[in-house]
């Protein structure tokens, strides 16, 4: 990874924040989105310590607001001149139906939106600089998910299990057709599945979700271990050699039905633009 640069989300805590470490002990230069400005700083000062004079760089943006999304990602399209791997992992749950000002439901917003809002921002600096990779953490809580493209919001019925699995959904959906549309292009998108994992997933998620994660979390693995595919997927060689994939362990795994429906992921795809005003 020396001499390449790797932009992210989500890399304050958790398995984005193991993941940028190793990258950067690989000789990546870390270029990452925060929300929070104090553990922005916090994540910047250790990669300083593990790869020094590289230059890495945080900016502060929320990203289940699109009008941020689209900010900062015109900002690090107009100040990288390259940019060789995008890891698109912020993401989260909730208890209760939240709606974002710009009238979108907060997991919808935040867990898919904003994959699609900042990969489409950066696409043309991601082609530019190909070979190059687009890593995005779904989830095995996509099974028996189903989109409902007239409820995308889902304002009826609300669950936050269940409209966190459509999210994952999604990201896989959004892969597959991101995939077709870079064929020939030299840039690869591929998903993960990272495992449960004891990390800051889930602290804010509210209601009896939020006492009920932290016991689940006895359960569950390192944060090492559930960022080791999304190192995989953005450093090994052999990774490049896949794209529109679905990985767990390294390895391409099942999905389910739904989440290989070809007609779904095209839909969704231009869903996102009408809500994007693309």
């Amino acid at each position: 990874m020396k001499g390449k640069t790797v932009v992210t989300t989500g890399a304050t805590s958790g398995i984005g924040e193991r993941a940028v470490e190793e990258l950067a002990r690989q000789g990546a230069r870390i270029v990452f989105i925060a929300r929070d400005t104090r553990r922005a700083e916090a994540t910047r000062t250790k990669l300083e310590a593990i790869a020094p004079g590289l230059g890495h760089r945080s900016l502060l943006a929320d990203l289940s607001l699109m009008a941020d999304a689209k900010r900062v990602g015109g900002e690090i399209a107009a100040s990288e001149p390259r940019i060789d791997v995008l890891i698109n992992n912020a993401g989260a749950m909730f208890a209760e139906r939240h709606v974002t000002s710009e009238g979108l439901e907060m997991t919808f917003a935040l867990n898919h939106m904003a994959y699609f809002v900042l990969t489409r921002a950066l696409l043309e600096r991601l082609k530019g600089s190909a070979p190059a990779r687009i890593v995005s953490t779904a989830s095995a809580a996509h099974f028996r998910a189903a989109l409902d493209f007239d409820d995308l919001q889902s304002a009826k019925n609300y669950s936050g299990f269940k409209v966190y699995g459509r999210s994952k959904l999604a990201n896989i959906l959004f892969t597959r057709e991101l995939a077709r549309r870079l064929t020939g292009t030299g840039v690869v998108a591929n998903c993960l599945h990272p495992g449960f994992v004891a990390s800051r997933f889930g602290d804010e998620a509210g209601g009896w979700l939020g006492r009920l994660i932290p016991f689940a979390k006895w359960f569950a693995i390192s944060p090492e271990q559930g960022a080791d595919t999304i190192v995989y997927l953005a450093s090994a060689p052999e990774a490049a050699n896949f794209s529109g994939e679905y990985f767990a362990n390294r390895k391409i795994a099942d999905r389910s039905a739904a989440a290989r429906d070809d007609s779904a992921a095209a839909r969704l795809w231009q869903a996102s633009e009408a809500l994007a005003g693309a």
